[in-house]
């Protein structure tokens, strides 16, 4: 299987208020297709580790690659256009832009690309919508619909410029059992009919017991990476 993100020997200090050694020597990839999820205990570097890999964060040593390219080292505009190009993000706050529609949520980051008409991306946007059973809210205000609804324009709006992975940080971390089972729902589909790599850090271990593999993280270290199903 072709890795689509490769992690070789990532180390990341902080260095204020104390110095902390707080990623030592990460090791991993996701292959092509693959749903990951990153577990561990609050502070042991999980969501340090995301900044690093979605390449927010570039302050570290070691290697990042994304399709066989790397990442380290590289321009901050070059970087900017490699997130929002092959990077879709779902975080656990969906940061939609409230005053704005669903649709116009949807079709920001490929405005922002600006690789195609602006009638291809509302068409894009539409058949994301319709591909997540939320078509029938494109008019609507962000503000206007519910919490997991958000969630799902969240995960429509990281789909729009057809990534190379999806990456979450604790996507369902603000919802009820019912809404994170369809996140959870959609991102399997995702991956076993769109081949969509997924790397989602989690507290959930219900959730991550169904990916194909747990990174599992403590003090800054992966002390397993098994498939677990």
């Amino acid at each position: 299987m072709k890795p689509i993100l490769e992690a070789s020997h990532i180390d990341k200090h902080f260095w204020k208020p104390v110095e902390f050694h707080v990623l030592k020597d990460i090791n991993f990839s996701v292959n092509s297709g693959e749903f990951v999820s990153i577990m561990g205990k609050s502070g042991c570097g999980k969501s340090t580790l995301l900044y690093i890999l979605s390449t927010m964060d570039r302050d570290y040593d070691g290697k990042l690659f994304l399709n066989g390219d790397l990442l380290t080292g590289q321009h901050p505009n070059k970087l900017a256009y490699v997130r929002n190009k092959y990077i879709g993000f779902v975080f656990q706050f969906h940061y939609l832009l409230p005053e704005f529609t669903v649709l116009e949520n949807v079709m920001l980051p490929a405005r922002k690309l600006g690789e195609r008409s602006t009638e291809e991306i509302r068409k894009n946007a539409l058949y994301k919508l319709d591909m997540l059973g939320i078509e029938n809210l494109a008019v609507k205000k962000a503000s206007q619909i519910s919490g997991g609804e958000k969630q799902r324009v969240a995960i429509a709006r990281a789909l729009i410029n057809d990534p190379a992975i999806i990456m979450g940080d604790e996507p369902t971390g603000n919802l009820d059992s019912h809404n994170s089972e369809n996140v959870l729902r959609i991102f399997r589909q995702l991956s076993d009919e769109q081949g969509l790599s997924l790397l989602i850090v989690t507290h959930d271990s219900d959730f991550a017991k169904r990916t194909d593999r747990i990174i599992t993280m403590e003090d800054g270290r992966i002390i397993n990476h098994n498939a677990e199903n």
